[in-house]
């Protein structure tokens, strides 16, 4: 009962919070009143939450909340068994997916060569991507692992900074050296660096390179042209899989150019072996006010899409049509 209602009853409040059915906790017994409909569901999210406890699984606020979302979808599948999926654990500490479409990434991740991970800022995307990349090379799927990013500004910004080629593009790849000390014994990681079993390197360095039996994630895909998207897919080898990551609406691309990855699901969409996932706000785990910001963010693009329609096409000679 501890485990079930939190600290505090914090679990129990935010329950209160989202049911409509009243809910009454007396010793080791919890009652639920109100409309049998409301009262039915209340049942449904406590005896997945129960579920989750007596497994040893820590319950928190963010666990009822995603619990009723995922029952509130109408969805198949069991909050119990998306939310106790363990990918990873290290230290104490279980890396798995926590919302449905997380979940459905993961399984595509297994399902499939070549996956997509398409979604905003804070969604794990390349988060659980680098956890099923450990999980393969631990289970001796995959004999090494290659993480790469494109550094956008390296023409303008690398230049001016000091150091070698590695120490002046390690800013663009420290995002995914953090995660991996997340999920591997930091004392081990330059030895398996050195011995080629882990390689993190920039995009370009991706070129001429056939990659056999490796797992290899493509980060911030959003910022690579077409023809750079299409060189990284051909880099596949036997016994590899690939997962591309990236969001389509933080594009930093000098000169207004094509990102690859906005293009590539029009040119892949329906081939074999390939799968794109669609992750949104609702699959934030980062603080509450991400998924906020994140919502904010393209309720203000489609205002701004729908006034620059309103305005009318812009003429050569730089007027607007219509007007005087």
């Amino acid at each position: 009962m501890l485990a079930l209602l939190g600290r505090r009853d914090e679990n129990l409040r935010v329950a209160e919070e989202l049911l409509d059915a009243d809910v009454h906790v007396r010793g080791n017994e919890v009652t639920l009143s109100g409309a049998s409909a409301d009262v039915a569901f209340a049942e449904r999210v406590f005896t997945e939450l129960t579920t989750m406890a007596a497994r040893g699984q820590q319950v928190g606020p963010d666990t009822v909340r995603r619990t009723v979302a995922m029952l509130s979808s109408d969805s198949a599948e069991s909050p119990a068994e998306v939310l106790s999926l363990d990918i990873l654990s290290r230290r104490g500490r279980t890396i798995r997916p926590k919302t449905l479409n997380q979940k459905r990434y993961v399984d595509a991740i297994d399902a499939n060569t070549i996956v997509f991970g398409l979604g905003p800022a804070g969604t794990g995307k390349t988060y659980l991507a680098m956890a099923k990349a450990v999980q393969a090379l631990q289970a001796k799927q995959v004999n090494r692992i290659i993480l790469t990013r494109p550094a956008v500004e390296a023409g303008e910004r690398l230049g001016f900074l000091p150091g070698t080629l590695y120490e002046k593009i390690d800013p663009y790849l420290r995002p995914l050296y953090d995660a991996l000390h997340d999920m591997i014994d930091p004392e081990s990681i330059p030895r398996l660096m050195q011995a080629g079993t882990i390689e993190v390197a920039p995009l370009a360095y991706m070129r001429g390179r056939t990659l056999n039996d490796a797992f290899i994630i493509l980060d911030e895909a959003q910022n690579t042209t077409p023809e750079q998207m299409k060189m990284f897919l051909t880099r596949l080898g036997f016994g590899s899989k690939i997962v591309v990551t990236g969001d389509t609406t933080q594009i930093d691309l000098p000169g207004g150019q094509r990102s690859g990855l906005k293009v590539v699901k029009g040119i892949l969409d329906g081939v074999d072996d390939v799968h794109f996932a669609e992750l949104s706000s609702a699959d934030v785990v980062r603080h509450r006010l991400v998924a906020d910001i994140v919502d904010a963010y393209e309720r203000w693009q489609v205002a701004q899409d729908a006034a620059e329609e309103q305005r009318g096409p812009v003429r050569a000679g730089g007027g607007r049509r219509g007007g005087r």
